[in-house]
């Protein structure tokens, strides 16, 4: 696609119905490439990328979340132990790397002429089971793809749907 970025963003939205079409390999591989370049505080690179793009794995995946009938899902998992951690609050950015990896993948995609939704809503507990996820990981993000079956969004419904920027930015001092 030959968009802006922030067309590409605009027009970027969560597919929650999909054609029963796989993804070829060839855009997979771009998809993971995104995740893999994607930032990571002090290049710690915590994060790994279980692809599930089989029937089986789809299927055990909908006994932690809804993936909406999507041929791919990749869940996002980070090595807390290998993340960096901020010194002064301790704060892990494990969690933080995943979803900045998940969102590289999630435009990827997008780019691609595929469609995602980015699923939070799930058992962590039920994917680390089903997926044998070692405990020295956790599954933070989980992104679905595919091609979408249901009506595109708007890019316009931003200025409906969003907060107005002069609502959200402040400069100098909050």
């Amino acid at each position: 696609m030959d968009k802006t970025f922030l067309e590409l963003a605009k027009s970027r939205y969560s597919a929650r119905k999909y054609e029963n079409k796989p993804v070829s390999s060839d855009k997979l591989s771009a998809i993971l490439e995104a995740g893999r370049v994607a930032p990571t505080a002090a290049n710690k690179q915590p994060c790994v990328f279980l692809v599930l793009n089989d029937e089986e794995s789809i299927a055990k995946l909908s006994n932690a979340c809804t993936p909406h009938g999507a041929p791919l899902a990749i869940v996002v998992c980070a090595e807390k132990d290998t993340a960096w951690v901020r010194p002064f609050d301790k704060s892990n950015m494990s969690e933080i790397d995943s979803t900045i990896a998940c969102d590289h993948m999630m435009l990827c995609a997008h780019d691609l002429g595929l469609s995602s939704c980015w699923i939070t809503y799930f058992n962590p507990c039920v994917v680390r089971k089903e997926f044998n996820i070692p405990d020295s990981f956790i599954p933070v993000n989980i992104l679905v793809i595919g091609y979408s079956a249901g009506e595109p969004q708007s890019p316009g419904r931003h200025s409906q749907t969003r907060k107005p920027l002069d609502s959200i930015v402040k400069y100098s001092s909050f």
